[in-house]
């Protein structure tokens, strides 16, 4: 087998990390340690892969949790910076084609201003979703929920079995809605004033 043009002398050996991918394009996550890198860790998309540059001495659980935030941090770039109504509507149809066969049509899918109360909303009647604002520049996973929530309610209104079943096809749900619930529970907290310098 010919050597990794990529591979530095001496530098341990890049691994892919068995968490899930990001991102629409994102295929694999590969993890490259390195010994000059004493506290940083930073990410970046090569092609149709994520990489996680971390220290060489940092432990396998600490590793994981780095990937994990890098992912998050990439992916609220991209929801940043990408998605306009345009690219949002593109989004809806590839999930619902993805989880639902395609059976779940939208005829229009936009952010809104006035939604402070929910994540999103869906008049099935019209085929219309709008989500709310708040969600731009959250993690791709949770925008990715929102939408296949909603896309769900294309074809079952209320939030019966039926709906959570549909729902089910979408495997970051639980961690989606951990999030989200962070997100609220944490805008509840007392806000402390900022400490004084003595």
């Amino acid at each position: 087998m010919p050597a990794d043009p990529l591979q530095s002398a001496g530098s341990p050996p890049r691994r892919p990390t068995g968490l899930p991918p990001r991102g629409p394009v994102t295929s694999a996550v590969e993890v490259r340690r390195s010994a000059r890198r004493s506290r940083t860790v930073s990410a970046y998309r090569e092609g149709d892969r994520t990489i996680v540059l971390i220290p060489a001495r940092m432990s396998e659980a600490e590793e994981q949790r780095w990937v994990t935030v890098m992912l998050d941090k990439l992916a609220a770039q991209e929801s940043k910076r990408m998605l306009g109504d345009a690219e949002l509507t593109e989004r809806a149809e590839r999930l619902s084609a993805q989880y639902f066969q395609g059976r779940a049509r939208p005829a229009s899918v936009r952010w809104v201003t006035n939604q402070n109360t929910r994540w999103g909303s869906c008049t099935p009647a019209e085929g219309s979703i709008r989500l709310s604002h708040r969600l731009q520049g959250m993690p791709e996973y949770v925008v990715d929920y929102v939408l296949v929530h909603e896309l769900a309610h294309l074809l079952v209104p209320g939030h019966g079995p039926r709906f959570w079943q549909l729902l089910d096809a979408y495997p970051r749900t639980e961690r989606a809605r951990g999030y989200l619930e962070g997100v609220v529970a944490a805008s509840r907290l007392p806000h402390l004033p900022a400490a004084r310098e003595e």
